[in-house]
């Protein structure tokens, strides 16, 4: 039998305050959204912004949707609904598929029509974000289902997952939007960091998925701004978008 972690050993009653964590991440990530999309999307009325695609009303409506479901998931095990947790999260999977469909098409879209919300950088250059978003959701998403029977594992994992996932919305805040993908990354880095210094306090250690996600995180963001600037991207987004 392979040997397990207190973090690791499932309990019935969890501390108040590790479940107030989750809950002020998931609402801090919806936060970050609407913050990001209200002028284009959540009040496009109120700001006279151009009218949507198809393709953006339904990743607007997936990604709300995905948000919704993060902080539903999130209350569920916070007030002890563990069967309805795992019950909603089956759905949560296709919920997941359709993330990263949309978002994988509405990058390559943007890019194709020459959209960028940096003025900063090209359309092509811009696409390594939203590429490197899905890329990642994926591996965090998918790690979190594998390990879903290791509760501190998956719930920590699906966290990253979603948190890594506000890139877009943040590169969307005027404020932020001037001081360029450094900045956009920071800001779920932060809550994640944030995350990170709570757990510790709360548990006396730090669990290695946080760690270790920020780590794999933080590298695959490096990576995909030195990336963005090889000639090899530029071929791939040229290929992707003809």
């Amino acid at each position: 039998m392979a040997s397990t972690t207190p973090l690791d050993v499932p309990v019935v009653a969890r501390p108040a305050g590790e479940r107030r964590m989750y809950t002020i991440a998931a609402i801090a990530a919806a936060i970050v959204v609407i913050a990001g999309f209200a002028p284009s999307y959540y009040l496009k009325a109120v700001f006279g912004t151009p009218e949507l695609s198809t393709l953006k009303h339904l990743h607007g409506l997936v990604m709300t949707a995905w948000f919704t479901l993060f902080i539903v998931q999130v209350r569920f095990i916070a007030t002890g609904n563990a069967a309805t947790h795992r019950k909603v999260g089956t759905w949560g999977i296709l919920l997941a598929i359709v993330v990263l469909i949309t978002g994988t098409a509405l990058g390559i879209a943007s890019a194709r029509a020459g959209v960028s919300p940096d003025p900063k950088l090209s359309p092509l250059v811009f696409l390594v974000l939203p590429i490197g978003e899905m890329v990642t959701f994926a591996g965090f998403f998918t790690a979190a289902i594998v390990l879903r029977k290791r509760s501190a594992w998956h719930k920590r994992l699906m966290l990253i997952a979603s948190i890594a996932m506000l890139t877009p919305a943040v590169a969307r805040i005027p404020v932020i939007r001037e001081l360029g993908p450094l900045a956009f990354y920071a800001v779920p880095d932060l809550i994640i960091i944030g995350c990170i210094v709570f757990d510790a306090k709360r548990n006396k250690r730090v669990h290695p998925a946080l760690v270790g996600g920020l780590v794999i995180l933080l590298v695959s963001q490096l990576g995909r701004l030195a990336f963005s600037q090889t000639a090899a991207w530029m071929t791939f987004a040229r290929w992707v978008t003809s």
